[in-house]
């Protein structure tokens, strides 16, 4: 049929442009095998090619925008006042592409999110509404077209309490989506927040998981050398997200959350002795019931985009294996390119693999694991 034919459609390699080259999907096919395992990817980011306006709608700026690159299959993102943003492959924006890419690697489902620049916290609540009920329909539209291939997340306007549970109550009734993206904080709120506090409890009351995904980095000017906002804000953010949730008492009044961290949990592992310590020295600082952040851990789910073997591996000694997911940042250059590869490289027992392969994301997005291994011909997870 027409997806068949899209899969076989060969890519046009822009040479010219190393650093945008598609992933080596087809060198990686020869040299690993395709897993055994469900395999789904819990991070990975897409956008629709049809944007809107959205200055001219709202009548001020500041959201994004897509240009067509002339010469190529490529978008450049840019803010609508024609600053440059970053420059996205077709695989950012082009689902059969994203389907071969993923196919050639031995993947077989993948969570797709917005790109956390579109979450839009600083725009009016109503039009930051508007925008979540653009995206979160996109996301729909992915889902029905896709239900084997893709596990579409939505995002919500979280500015504004009841903007946000609204559009969480169609999410959830409507859409039929089982998990949102949020930021590591709303404008100038941690999520701590009181007015978030809600959100939170309705999702644990429809069942709908958070994937909550580093934006709006920390550090300002200090962090502009060396990718540093990338590097360092972005795990320092996933770091104040967490403990705000544990110390602001958010997973103790939403008991039924279903939480993951992004990029392994960002700087929050390597933390928890320091975040613990802290605690115990300095109670005074801290809401009287606090507890140690190591009491939620088994509440908490993180994926595995370390980028390092050992790392991983502390990962599952510190979380279980019940609670690490693979995740990758497709198509982004500081995704993991070879998808999944860090999670076979670490030589898990048969049983870890399968749960962190696909097993514990199938149960986190409330995905039929069974019906997709069926349709994918590999085993139970």
């Amino acid at each position: 049929g027409r997806l068949a034919a899209e899969r076989l459609r060969p890519l046009t390699l822009p040479a010219s442009k190393p650093e945008l080259l598609p992933y080596p999907s087809a060198f990686i096919a020869m040299i690993r095998p395709y897993s055994s395992h469900l395999t789904i990817d819990i991070h990975s980011h897409i956008l629709p090619s049809d944007i809107p306006d959205w200055k001219e709608q709202f009548g001020y700026g500041g959201f994004i925008r897509l240009e067509k690159r002339p010469d190529d299959d490529d978008y450049d993102m840019k803010r609508d006042d024609g600053t440059f943003f970053r420059t996205v492959r077709c695989n950012c924006i082009d689902p059969s592409v994203r389907l071969r890419e993923y196919e050639a690697c031995g993947a077989h489902v993948q969570a797709v999110s917005t790109v956390p620049v579109m979450f839009s916290y600083w725009a009016q609540p109503r039009d930051g509404l508007r925008v979540a009920e653009f995206i979160n329909d996109r996301m729909k539209e992915l889902a029905r077209e896709f239900p084997n291939e893709m596990a579409p997340m939505g995002t919500l306007p979280l500015q504004d309490t009841e903007c946000a549970l609204s559009e969480l109550e169609r999410l959830a009734k409507t859409l039929q989506l089982p998990c949102v993206q949020i930021g590591s904080h709303v404008n100038d709120m941690t999520l701590d927040d009181p007015s978030l506090l809600p959100v939170f409890q309705r999702a644990a009351e429809l069942g709908v998981s958070i994937f909550i995904h580093p934006w709006d980095m920390m550090g300002g000017q200090l962090l502009e050398k060396h990718w540093g906002k990338w590097l360092i804000g972005m795990p320092a953010e996933t770091c104040l997200a967490a403990s705000s949730l544990i110390f602001g008492g958010v997973l103790e009044e939403c008991p039924d959350l279903q939480v993951c961290l992004a990029h392994g949990g960002g700087s929050f592992p390597g933390t928890i002795g320091r975040l613990e310590h802290g605690l115990r020295c300095r109670p005074d600082l801290f809401p009287p019931n606090a507890r140690s952040p190591r009491d939620y851990l088994d509440r908490i789910y993180v994926d595995s985009l370390t980028h390092d073997v050992g790392a991983l591996k502390n990962l599952i000694q510190m979380f279980g294996d019940e609670r690490v997911m693979l995740g990758t940042d497709y198509p982004f250059p500081l995704g993991e390119l070879d998808i999944g590869k860090t999670v076979h490289d670490a030589e898990l027992p048969e049983t870890s693999r399968a749960r962190v392969l696909g097993g514990n994301a199938a149960r986190f997005l409330k995905l039929d694991a069974a019906r997709l291994c069926e349709v994918h011909n590999v085993s139970t997870v």
